[in-house]
Formats: structure tokens, C-alpha cells, sequence
């Protein structure tokens, strides 16, 4: 059982589950009468319920009976009931059955014929004490935390109120401060660390640019964090919320416009470190770039792309810049010469040990900004687009793909075998075409391995794909990935179709087999499809480069 959040409230979750109730005679003057008293069992529906004899009878109305005390053993379901309440401590004293109380947390709903139920709990039933702990004024993360503490049994003291005393006690269900929690916080690296002008249609503004991790997510002027301000007022009424930079009715000079980034910037890390605010509709609407009706893109962006050599770059482009002005910018920073560019592009860093080459349509600093909680450096890398690695290549070519396939050894992805000592020995940039002669000899060089998948060629387990250019080859693994012995290798000659299908995120081929049975389609379901794809269209393409007759 956890907690769990209902029409914005916290709550705690309901499960069927075996129970006993013990019920306390009514309180008088002297309300040290909360004790459990002498009870008789009953059984009903496999729970056993224990109930004091003046409150026998299941039909009996606990309302106005004052506080009574139930134990639920819980089953591998649960307890069966939600409990909702305030999220922060203390409180006004309230009148509940002519007894005076500090805000309890209640009970808001109970499974039918669960174990609650079965018990006598009751939706709207006021939660006095938890395992024999006093829980008047406490947070609703408190009390969970009390119905977890003590494992497989719970003991509850509540008080039945009628639907009239629950509505009285909880005015307005629809009051956000009774119902979200503030107290869940976490760190975002969020920044206004600069601002700049903004010129657009014969208006000049001042814009502040909003950073997460060094990257910059959009750009705003001090009228839309104003009415984010107010937005999140308006939703989250309970939360104390930090001042805004105020409004000046004049220019602001260079020392007032920092001074109003700085205090932006603040504004931003306090409310966005409240993980329900920073999740909020109003903050992701804000923190999202669009598009201006100009096309104004704002600053130019500085990003971050892993060269196969392992060095990082920084390219700046403008924030709408394709993958192919970004994949220039950086062949024109690194001095790629318009050759050896063909063989390299730019790919997205999607999985360990996984680059995915990026589609023409793509936006890098969309890919780069939503990676920017993880660990490495950036998401942007540049990698070897070229399968027929025996072509003749420039140094810069040769250098690039020694270090790329000295990852590709490290991955498993080329089958060194009793060579790695070998390769190990020759792994400097000095003794690259020593290190690429060898790596020629092995299984596996040039190719491009995926990710494990389903096919439908097998009932269990799953295939990994490697297209090179010798052949196309599915592995047979398990399904963790773990490899098998099996693999399946159709030459080139032998495909002849091949086409993706979207509705059911897969590749599709067809390949001719022997003794004149019909070709086969096969289908890899890898949410990869387009890569490989592109893969199969490249290998044709590179066919071509070598065919006299084209």
C-alpha cells in the first residue's frame, strides 16, 4: 500500500483484507472511557470481528457512539480504505459529537466488502489514534506513515460522524490547500543566469533566459513570470509563496534589470523545488519553448556534442537549428573536411552502449534540453555513418573510427576473442592503422548492433540486430538480453523488400529462400524501426558507390 494522490488530495490506498474490531462503550463526562472493553467474536465473510456487547449487531449506527477502536490484519492486498486529510500540522481546535479536537485525518472512502468495511469502518470516520498513537493535529505524510509502521496488523481509534457533521468539518472538498502537499521537495538546477532584447514588430522588450542544467529551456519576459505568479496563486491557494521582483513604471537601468534576474532566478528555484508546482500544468506551459508568430528563436544556444574521440565540443546555433546545421557547425569547428563529412553524422545517446542516428526533421536543442538530468555530459554525439570501413579514408576518418571501434571491442559488439591482448597493446592514436588492420579480421567490425527486441520468427526469447556490410544478422537472446548460441545471417542478395510498419513500431523485410519455397517477411519490433531502416537504405546506397555500372 502506498500513498496516492485522489482528485488532487493525498489519500492512502484501499485493499480487501481480513479484519477485527473491538468497539468502545460510548464516552461520557470522562473521556478516559477510550479503552477497549470485554468482546465477543463473531465470524462474517471469513473476517473476524470482535465487538463490545453493547455495540453488537452489525446494523448498529456507530454515529454519535463516541471513539471506538478497530484492528485490521492486513492480507496481500491491503487494509481497504483511503484516508485523506491536512498536509500540515496543528490546527484549530474543531467539535466533533459535542468534543473538542484538533484537525483529524479522515477516512474518504472504503472498499466495498473489504476488510474496512467488514470491520465497520465508514467513510467520513475521523481518525483519533494509530497504533495506539495520538494522531489529533497530525500531517496526513504522519499518519501514513504510522498505518505503515505497523506492518500486517493496524489499530485504529476513530469517531463516526453523519454526512452532515463530515460536510461541516470539511467545508470545501475543492480547496487546494486541504489537499495537496507541499512537503515533497526535490533540487532542479534552474537558472535566469541572462537576459537580452528582444526586437519584434517595432517593440524592443527584455527577455530573461531560463536555463535547467546549463541549457537553455526558453526565454520570458517579466510580464509572463508575473502571470505565472498569479496562475500558480490562483491553483496552489495554501502555499506561502516567495515575492516577485515588483513592477517599475520606468527603464530599468543594466544594475535594476540583473538585480530583477536575480530575483526571477530565486522566485524560479524556490516554488520549482515543490515537486507538485514544478509538475504543474501552469510551470510546464511556462518552462516550454514555442515558437514566435517572427520566428524569433530568442539567444542563439551553446550545445554540447561528444566527438568519437571522446572530446566534447560546443557548437552555438540558433535554438531552431536542424540536425544538419548542427552536424555542419560542428564539421566547420572541428575542421571536417566536406568528405570525410559524409561518412560521420549526428546521433542521440539513447541507451548504454546505444546511439541512434538522428531523422532531418529533428530539433537537436529539443533532444538536448530534455536530457539535461542526465548524468553524462550531453545526449548530442557524433558517430561513424559508414559501413564499408575498408574504404580508403582521410587520417581525421581513421582516427575517429579507431576510437569508435575501440568502444565497440568494450562493448562486445566486435568479437575480439584471444586478440583483445592484442588490441589492448595497440589501443594510441599513434598506432591506429596497426589497431583498425587487425580489428578487419574480426567478427563483428562495422557493424551497427540494436538494441535487444521481439521478432516474430521467435515464439520466446528475443534477437539482437546487427546490420553490416557483409550481411544482416539476428542473434538469438534471451529475453534480459542475454545472448544464445543462434544466429541467423541473410546476405544482402537474399532481401529484397524492406519497409517500416508505425502502427506497430516495427521494421519489416522480406528475403528469398531456397529450394523455391515463397520468400517470408519478418518482423523485429525494436522502437528503433526508423534507424534501421535507415540502415538498410544506407547499405544499398553504399552499394551503389562501389558499382561501376552507376
Amino acid at each position: 500500500m502506498v500513498a496516492a494522490a485522489v482528485n488532487g488530495r493525498p489519500e492512502y490506498n484501499m485493499a480487501d483484507c481480513e479484519s477485527e474490531v473491538h468497539r468502545l462503550p460510548a464516552v461520557n463526562q470522562d473521556s478516559s472511557a477510550r479503552n477497549v472493553a470485554a468482546a465477543v467474536t463473531m465470524v462474517n465473510n471469513n473476517a473476524r470481528v470482535l465487538q463490545h456487547p453493547a455495540a453488537a449487531g452489525p446494523d448498529k449506527d456507530p454515529v454519535g457512539q463516541g471513539p471506538r477502536c478497530v484492528t485490521i490484519y492486513k492480507t496481500e492486498t491491503g487494509f481497504g480504505f483511503n484516508v485523506r486529510g491536512q498536509v500540515s500540522e496543528g490546527g484549530q481546535l474543531r467539535s466533533i459529537n459535542g468534543e473538542l479536537y484538533a484537525p483529524l485525518q479522515h477516512v474518504s472512502a472504503v472498499l466495498p466488502r473489504g476488510a474496512a468495511e467488514k470491520a465497520g469502518v465508514r467513510k467520513g470516520d475521523r481518525i483519533l489514534e494509530v497504533n495506539n498513537v495520538n494522531v489529533e493535529g497530525a500531517t496526513h505524510k504522519q499518519v501514513v506513515d504510522l498505518i505503515k509502521s505497523g506492518g500486517d496488523v493496524l489499530t485504529l481509534t476513530v469517531i463516526s460522524v453523519t454526512p452532515q457533521e463530515a460536510e461541516r468539518l470539511e467545508p470545501c472538498e475543492d480547496v487546494s490547500y486541504a489537499s495537496v502537499d507541499y512537503s515533497e521537495k526535490r533540487s532542479l538546477p534552474i537558472s535566469v543566469p541572462d537576459y537580452h532584447v528582444r526586437e519584434r514588430k517595432h517593440e524592443r522588450f527584455v527577455v530573461f533566459n531560463v536555463h535547467m542544467a546549463g541549457r537553455h529551456l526558453c526565454s520570458r519576459r517579466y510580464r509572463e513570470f508575473a502571470a505565472l505568479h498569479m496562475a500558480l496563486k490562483k491553483e496552489f491557494i495554501g502555499f506561502n509563496f516567495p515575492k516577485l521582483p515588483g513592477k517599475w513604471p520606468f527603464q530599468l537601468s543594466e544594475q535594476q534589470l540583473d538585480a530583477r534576474r536575480r530575483g526571477l532566478e530565486q522566485y524560479l528555484e524556490k516554488v520549482c523545488a515543490v515537486r507538485v508546482i514544478a509538475e504543474s500544468d501552469a510551470m510546464q506551459e511556462f518552462l516550454t519553448d514555442r515558437l514566435e508568430e517572427d520566428g524569433d528563436q530568442g539567444p542563439a544556444v551553446d550545445l554540447k556534442v561528444l566527438l568519437p574521440d571522446r572530446e566534447v565540443v560546443t557548437v552555438t546555433v540558433p535554438k531552431a537549428a536542424s540536425v544538419k546545421d548542427v552536424y555542419d557547425a560542428v564539421c566547420t569547428r572541428v575542421g571536417l573536411d566536406a568528405e570525410t563529412a559524409k561518412y560521420f553524422y549526428l546521433f542521440e545517446i539513447v541507451e548504454y552502449n546505444f546511439e541512434r542516428k538522428l531523422q532531418p526533421h529533428e530539433h537537436p536543442h529539443t533532444l538536448y534540453i530534455q536530457n539535461y538530468s542526465t548524468a553524462s555530459a550531453t545526449c548530442l554525439a557524433i558517430r561513424r555513418w559508414l559501413f564499408n570501413v575498408n574504404r580508403p579514408l582521410s587520417e581525421q576518418a581513421l582516427t575517429w573510427i579507431f576510437w569508435q571501434t575501440i568502444d565497440e571491442v568494450n562493448r562486445g559488439h566486435i568479437t575480439a576473442g584471444e586478440r583483445l591482448y592484442q588490441l589492448k597493446a595497440l589501443q594510441d592514436a599513434s598506432r591506429k592503422h596497426e589497431y583498425l588492420k587487425l580489428a578487419r579480421e574480426l567478427s563483428g567490425y562495422g557493424d551497427i548492433v540494436f538494441p535487444h527486441c521481439a521478432c516474430d520468427s521467435r515464439k520466446e526469447g528475443h534477437v539482437v540486430p546487427a546490420v553490416g556490410m557483409a550481411a544482416f544478422k539476428l542473434h538469438a537472446a534471451k529475453e534480459d538480453g542475454t545472448l544464445e548460441s543462434q544466429v541467423v545471417e541473410f546476405q544482402w542478395s537474399t532481401i529484397t523488400r524492406w519497409e517500416v510498419d508505425e502502427d506497430g513500431m516495427a521494421f519489416c523485410f522480406q528475403y528469398t529462400r531456397q529450394d523455391n519455397r515463397p520468400p517470408r517477411w519478418l518482423k523485429v519490433f525494436t522502437p528503433y524501426y526508423t534507424f534501421l531502416s535507415d540502415c538498410f537504405d544506407r547499405i544499398a546506397e553504399e552499394a551503389k558507390w562501389d558499382d561501376p555500372g552507376e
